[in-house]
């Protein structure tokens, strides 16, 4: 196997400069760079990992804990993380916390032994002691998606407050007056914002959301679906189901047709977190799409830079309403939402007890 000394032959220059060259270090001229550069492919030299860290105390390693992996937003999130890495010159260990702040901790622990560079972190229950102690104590660490708000660190996420209210323009102007939601934890920075963002944006419009109507998920399946079934129990069911991430939608969903409900006719769906196969459900579910990718990648590039010992700002970019047919189309004349919001209740279809 070629040695760097192979390469500095072929190249006709030192060592040193090979050295320099594989660093990127910016002294070297860009002859030397070219010669190097197709010495090195040339001879099919790798530079040996283990002992450049030792030298450098680095390991071109980034640590990467996702809430969870079976989550279609986290699972383009971790893509995007681990291209932008690799087009770095960094490799990426992932590890699921599964909303869980145990798993997380162990995960994060099992990282910083692995002398890893830089954390990457989307916080589970408001974090994890491990975690909170890695980012106080030093660890380059940046918040994706999630924050902890008393952690002083760079935060790269979407606001999706300006989504929400252009959902509620949407579903107004459908006649839709009694709205839900299904919440994730209140302990997440997401979970709190989201209702926040939709009870307001209610507000703006006259309409109040009952706490009957707010259904505390857990942003997994089987929570969307509960949350829904206790929606579809009460004396007046609301007309609309938003459910705070993808995976909640898809329980609440189960739940509607497991009554027999036709969305949206006889129930109407939303969600946060667009993913790909929404587009393929019948009737397609309107959603609120993050900028995942764009988020994943500026995610790295402010962890790289904190390791590099570069200023790293935190990054707020814009979500995006994706109307579908889910919610009903097109909006009702004046005189049908009147008609709409008069009565008490509409007939449903519900399946036998």
């Amino acid at each position: 196997m070629a040695g760097i000394k192979d390469v500095a032959a072929a190249a006709g220059v030192s060592a040193a400069t090979v050295s320099r060259v594989l660093n990127a270090h910016p002294s070297v001229s860009e002859d030397a760079r070219a010669r190097v550069l197709a010495a090195v492919a040339e001879l099919g030299y790798r530079p040996n990992a283990v002992a450049r860290s030792l030298r450098t105390a680095q390991t071109r390693t980034l640590g990467l804990v996702i809430s969870d992996v079976m989550n279609p937003y986290f699972t383009e999130l971790a893509r995007s993380v681990e291209e932008e890495a690799r087009a770095l010159g960094y490799s990426v260990i992932i590890g699921n916390a599964d909303e869980s702040p145990r798993l997380q901790d162990d995960h994060v622990r099992t990282l910083l032994d692995r002398r890893i560079d830089g954390l990457l972190v989307s916080p589970t229950d408001g974090g994890s002691p491990q975690m909170l102690d890695a980012a106080r104590t030093g660890t380059p660490t940046v918040f994706v998606d999630r924050w902890i708000a008393d952690v002083d660190v760079p935060v790269v996420r979407a606001d999706g407050r300006a989504a929400i209210r252009d959902l509620v323009a949407h579903l107004h102007g459908l006649g839709h007056r009694r709205l839900a939601i299904i919440a994730g934890p209140a302990a997440t920075t997401t979970g709190s914002e989201r209702v926040d963002a939709f009870r307001a944006a209610l507000g703006e419009y006259g309409l109040e959301l009952p706490e009957e109507y707010v259904g505390q998920g857990d942003f997994q399946v089987a929570s969307g679906r509960r949350a829904t079934e206790a929606f579809l129990a009460l004396p007046e069911p609301p007309d609309v189901v938003f459910a705070a991430d993808n995976l909640m939608a898809l329980g609440a969903l189960d739940a509607m047709r497991a009554h027999g409900l036709v969305v949206p006719d006889d129930i109407a769906l939303a969600a946060f977190d667009d993913i790909p196969w929404f587009v393929h459900t019948d009737p397609p579910i309107t959603a609120i799409a993050q900028p995942t990718r764009e988020l994943g990648r500026a995610a790295v590039r402010a962890l790289v830079a904190l390791i590099e010992g570069r200023r790293a700002r935190s990054l707020t970019l814009p979500a995006r309403l994706v109307v579908r047919r889910s919610c009903g189309a097109p909006p009702p004349s004046e005189e049908a939402r009147t008609t709409r919001t008069t009565r008490p209740s509409r007939p449903r279809k519900r399946s036998n007890p």
